[in-house]
């Protein structure tokens, strides 16, 4: 055998809006004409870095941008300090709660918990969950909760939770992770009351065991911090000063349980800095972030299309796509503006909206999330011998692999748009890996805040979020 380890691929992503402009509903001359208000977005993106790290922050104002140079400062850190990095510290907490539960539970809600669910979904086996231990590489499952208040939900976790009286036996221990940046979201709060008794009670009372297995993730100071320091938790990561909870996917909120449960966080961040890279050197007709927020500005003010369609066609990239739809909608949903986002699955949602995406309402964009390569082997369609015979006339597409099926299917609803004139565009995978995922993910969060600094949204802060907790807590607290 080979001691040469060969190397991962790292093949870019591709944005590609030529189906837009097909329509005629956009020039295609309106996009060139954009770049240099796209140059100047890009510039003020990355002065919110500088403003922040400098301290040049308004009263007042909120600045979320330490997202976007984290990817880079994470992996130098690693790279130059190992063993005192914050990297070093979670791949070190993830391999000590690895080897000590067989279920990890996550609470948080938002962007506490939607950005773990798009990498463990995108990047572990589709039924990781339900693979005996040995298949998952000796790697716990992952369960979330927290992210709402249904009574049914939370009994019926707790019953999966629940061990045989007396059992101490590794298949049967679980551990929490508490994600909260602010420390006293509502529905995380109450659940991790819930599940720290619940906790308590399967290790016999015994605090010093319940202190190792819960790990809360927060910010420096607020009410988890405060139980942190009551329960004693020797693992304890605070979500970084000027990093929203939307904009937390890469920060330990999700590189904690992303790294548990066997995802390569390094290759996640080496994919992040590498849309970085491209973001701030490629020119804008080059640059991936740049042309999505520019297609994406100039079709909802040239062609009404205020209802953005991620159309994903990977049942694993579901989860990506709703943790885009609360970034996009908390951040540009502002003051009258931003578009609806919305999250469909194909081929599966063909069958359910793509009557109404190509037969209704003019106010849709659709963007592909195409995937390139399958991670499996490609299977193939079999014949039939022996029980039937061509009943169901598919013998002509015996050893048709299912990709090529699948592209046949995008292809044709893609052309089916086209002649009715639907504005498509395509965000093209090589295929699904942490790499490729760090890479959308950042090439996702920096358009979001380019839109927002082209059309003048701060696309930082959710006050309308603010107001609804307030009156929700009004009636529970009257």
């Amino acid at each position: 055998m080979s001691v040469v380890r060969p190397k991962l691929p790292v093949d870019p992503i591709v944005y590609e809006p030529a189906g837009v402009f097909a329509t005629g509903g956009i020039p295609r001359q309106s996009l060139a004409d954009l770049a240099g208000p796209l140059d100047q977005a890009r510039t003020d993106t990355l002065s919110d870095v500088d403003r922040f790290r400098s301290g040049g922050v308004q009263p007042g104002e909120v600045l979320d941008s330490a997202f976007i140079d984290l990817p880079d400062r994470l992996l130098a850190d690693y790279n130059t300090q190992r063993p005192r990095s914050e990297l070093f510290a979670i791949l070190t907490a993830a391999r000590r709660i690895r080897e000590a539960v067989d279920r990890v539970v996550v609470l948080g809600v938002g962007g506490s918990s939607l950005g773990t669910r798009a990498l463990f979904e995108s990047c572990c086996h589709p039924f990781h969950n339900d693979l005996p231990r040995g298949e998952r590489g000796g790697r716990p499952r992952l369960s979330f909760e927290g992210f709402n208040i249904d009574n049914d939900s939370a009994q019926g976790l707790l019953d999966l939770l629940a061990a045989p009286q007396g059992s101490n036996d590794l298949l049967h221990r679980w551990a929490l992770l508490v994600v909260s940046k602010s420390g006293d979201t509502f529905e995380t709060a109450v659940a991790t009351r819930l599940f720290l008794q619940a906790l308590f009670a399967a290790v016999n009372g015994d605090r010093r065991k319940l202190a190792a297995l819960v790990v809360p993730i927060t910010g420096k100071t607020g009410r988890l911090a405060d139980l942190a320091g009551a329960i004693g938790c020797p693992d304890r990561f605070e979500i970084p000063a000027g990093v929203g909870g939307r904009f937390s996917a890469l920060t330990a909120v999700g590189l904690l349980p992303a790294a548990i449960v066997g995802i390569d966080v390094v290759r996640l961040l080496e994919g992040a800095a590498a849309m970085n890279r491209c973001f701030r050197e490629a020119p804008v007709a080059d640059n991936p972030v740049l042309l999505y927020a520019g297609v994406s500005h100039l079709a909802e003010v040239g062609m009404g299309a205020t209802i953005r369609v991620l159309s994903t066609w990977s049942n694993r990239l579901e989860a990506v796509g709703l943790w885009y739809d609360k970034l996009l909608s908390e951040s540009l949903g502002k003051a009258g503006q931003g578009a609806t986002p919305l999250t469909t699955v194909m081929t599966r949602d063909l069958h359910s909206r793509g009557q109404q995406h190509q037969g209704g309402r003019r106010d849709k964009l659709i963007t592909n999330l195409l995937v390139g390569a399958p991670r499996r082997d490609r299977l193939k369609l079999p014949p039939i011998s022996g029980f039937a015979g061509n009943e169901d006339t598919l013998d002509d597409l015996v050893g048709t692999a299912w990709p090529d099926m699948l592209a046949a299917a995008a292809a044709g609803v893609s052309e089916a748009y086209a002649r009715d004139k639907r504005p498509t565009a395509d965000i093209v995978l090589p295929r699904v890996d942490e790499h490729t995922v760090g890479q959308l993910l950042q090439m996702l969060m920096l358009a979001t805040v380019a839109e927002g600094r082209l059309v003048g949204t701060n696309p930082y802060g959710q006050p309308g979020v603010e107001t609804s907790k307030k009156l929700m807590l009004a009636r529970l607290r009257p």
